[in-house]
């Protein structure tokens, strides 16, 4: 029997994760909170560490920047919630690895490269909520309803962030959309 999944979209501080936590909570059982946020600088580490504070201290804390489905997969153990937050970080992380920058600071982008690594990535995520047998609950940006960037890495970000959004939400059994703290069933039955 696959397992039930959640995802939440909204825009940046809509409440995205505080839904999450909150759904977990009531849930209730043992957690796995899968983390995919990178102290790459200092702001980002203020920012992990506030989030690790919010987080009931009973949750176990797993840190995935990638291959988040195998590492569920390994990590797991009777956890009956798992919350992934977030697939707007884990896309920036796989494109951050491919490296699209060049010595002059150029775009330098390997189109096709780059989405084949996000599909992999989401199929696998997809196996793994398949196959566990607990309650996924899966946090993402919203990004396609702002300004085109302008620039071709930002534009293929928001690209492949909406192709991994998309697939989620087929999967998934529930879809959120958070705006200004208020959730918006978008699919399932509350």
């Amino acid at each position: 029997m696959a397992g039930r999944c959640i995802l939440i979209l909204g825009g940046a501080r809509s409440g995205k994760s505080s839904l999450a936590q909150n759904m977990a909570q009531r849930l209730g059982g043992k957690v796995l909170f899968v983390a995919t946020g990178a102290p790459l600088d200092e702001e980002m580490r203020a920012r992990i560490e506030g989030h690790k504070k919010n987080r009931p201290r009973d949750w176990l804390t797993l840190e995935a920047g990638a291959d988040v489905g195998d590492s569920i997969m390994t990590h797991i153990g009777d956890a009956e919630v798992v919350v992934i937050d977030c697939i707007t970080l884990l896309v920036s992380n796989i494109l951050l690895v491919g490296g699209n920058k060049e010595k002059d600071g150029a775009d330098r982008i390997d189109y096709a490269s780059a989405e084949s690594r996000v599909v992999s990535e989401i199929t696998s995520l997809i196996k793994c909520v398949n196959s566990a047998q607990a309650t996924f609950i899966i946090v993402s940006n919203e990004v396609g309803m702002g300004l085109v960037p302008p620039y071709p890495s930002g534009r293929l970000y928001r690209d492949l962030l909406g192709k991994a959004n998309q697939r989620l939400a087929q999967r998934a059994d529930d879809v959120y959309l958070m705006i200004a703290g208020i959730a918006w069933q978008l699919k399932g039955v509350e």
